[in-house]
């Protein structure tokens, strides 16, 4: 599916319509992606997110990006790892669908990911990396306004493991 790509980098360099913060429920900032993406927006992005009252996991909440190359930051606290036993593949799920609602609500035609859950939460990145390809293509099935979601993996192990799970889900060609 050409509207669902894969690459590795740095999200804060991504100059797409929204870009998603793996966040704490707090929407504060911390550490991962969720502090890169709060230096590269500056001091506005903690100061609007201050006045959203934080954020239940598995929901989303939207801001402006300030000085990222992109219009919005859609945050979203991913499922804490407690071996699969505390309803974190749903969780997850949602996360994936829910920004993806809002980017859909708030006109954007380009969106992209960070590996959301799979760093300082312990999701193991494979299972996780699964759950977020194929939430992703059942939006993308019955949503056209959305044109392309990248993943954009941090290092080389997480793109792997994100590569892997396209291929998986691709038909096979005989």
């Amino acid at each position: 599916m050409e509207r669902l790509k894969i690459t590795q980098g740095d999200i804060t360099q991504c100059q797409v319509d929204a870009i998603v913060n793996a966040a704490n429920t707090s929407l504060l900032g911390g550490g991962g992606v969720d502090g890169a993406i709060h230096r590269a927006a500056g001091p506005e992005l903690l100061a609007e997110c201050r006045t959203l009252g934080g954020c239940p996991t598995g929901e989303a909440k939207a801001t402006k990006a300030y000085r990222l190359p992109c219009r919005y930051v859609i945050h979203t606290p991913g499922p804490i790892w407690h071996g699969g036993t505390a309803d974190e593949n749903r969780l997850l799920a949602s996360c994936y669908r829910n920004c993806l609602a809002q980017a859909s609500a708030l006109g954007c035609k380009t969106v992209a990911f960070p590996s959301i859950s799979t760093g300082v939460y312990h999701f193991p990145v494979a299972h996780a990396a699964r759950i977020a390809i194929d939430t992703i293509q059942a939006y993308l099935q019955t949503h056209d306004e959305i044109t392309c979601v990248t993943m954009v993996c941090f290092d080389a192990a997480t793109l792997a493991a994100y590569q892997q799970a396209l291929e998986e889900t691709e038909p096979k060609h005989a």
